[in-house]
């Protein structure tokens, strides 16, 4: 696979070789940063672990040169921290049994060059090698604006498939801001309760983003729990962990469907309810 950036690479975590194991994908997350993936997308490793059904491929897209680095990292140049974070996210793709990972390596500033379109192609390249069932990225109304440049992206190249080869679904995840706020009924709700130790190992591995005190791992099941807790006030818990996610897919079964439009109009039926229901007690 030749890919833009002549810094992408793919890594196979059980050795098989790599259009094989690309070509066996069922389950994809395309993701800012390495630890995003297991933040946002663990339904997606769910079905993949341990399966010989489903196989769940992660692609992360920028380098991490810019993380926040502290503690033993806290001298590390962003060329040290490039490979660093490359190398936890191997690690996770290793815990997670991911068929495949893909590092892409562009810089943030490129992401979120809206006219830079580079990115573009490669993702492209690698949807339709593996032409995933389901597909995982940011939501957006996300607050990072390198995830939503991702997510932006991904749109883009998935508008330029052939319609027959896109994903069935496509869902917008929850890490730099949850969905607890949208409609219940427009909430897509992913019951991830199953296997607790491997998705807290998943997210401890990180090591360069948690030791520095940003702990990513205990905030990440908090969520997850809280969703859990308050997803609904008048029934006892069905899961003991739950993660939220937009559903992207109308934006690629049609083309024309502004993108701003799409996601500014949950908000506003969101605005709408809120009203409604201060009215109906004033």
């Amino acid at each position: 696979m030749k890919f833009n950036n002549k810094e992408a690479t793919l890594f196979i975590p059980d050795g098989k070789d790599s259009e094989t194991a690309i070509h066996n994908t069922t389950h994809m997350a395309i993701a800012a940063h390495q630890d995003d993936i297991e933040i946002m997308a663990y339904d997606g490793i769910l079905k993949g672990f341990n399966n010989q059904n489903n196989h769940f491929f992660g692609v992360v897209v920028t380098n991490g040169s810019g993380s926040a680095r502290e503690s033993v990292y806290k001298e590390y140049t962003d060329e040290q921290m490039v490979m660093i974070r490359n190398q936890e996210q191997k690690k996770a793709a290793v815990i997670g049994e991911f068929c495949a990972l893909g590092l892409l390596n562009y810089k943030s500033s490129t992401i979120k060059d809206k006219n830079d379109l580079t990115s573009v192609e490669d993702i492209k390249i690698l949807l339709e090698k593996a032409t995933p069932e389901i597909l995982y990225t940011h939501n957006l109304a996300d607050k990072h604006d390198t995830h939503i440049g991702v997510t932006t992206k991904v749109i883009k190249a998935l508008r330029q498939m052939d319609k027959k080869n896109r994903p069935k679904k496509v869902y917008g995840c929850e890490v730099w801001r949850d969905l607890d706020w949208m409609m219940d009924d427009e909430k897509v709700m992913f019951d991830v309760s199953a296997h607790p130790n491997i998705a807290a190992s998943l997210v401890e591995v990180f090591d360069s983003q948690i030791i520095g005190g940003k702990r990513y791992d205990l905030g990440a099941m908090g969520r997850r729990l809280a969703n859990a807790t308050f997803s609904t006030s008048h029934a006892v818990d069905q899961a003991s962990a739950v993660t939220y996610a937009m559903d992207l897919t109308p934006l690629i079964e049609n083309d024309d469907l502004d993108v701003n439009t799409y996601v500014t109009d949950y908000i506003e039926r969101f605005k709408q309810d809120v009203a409604s229901k201060i009215n109906r007690m004033m």
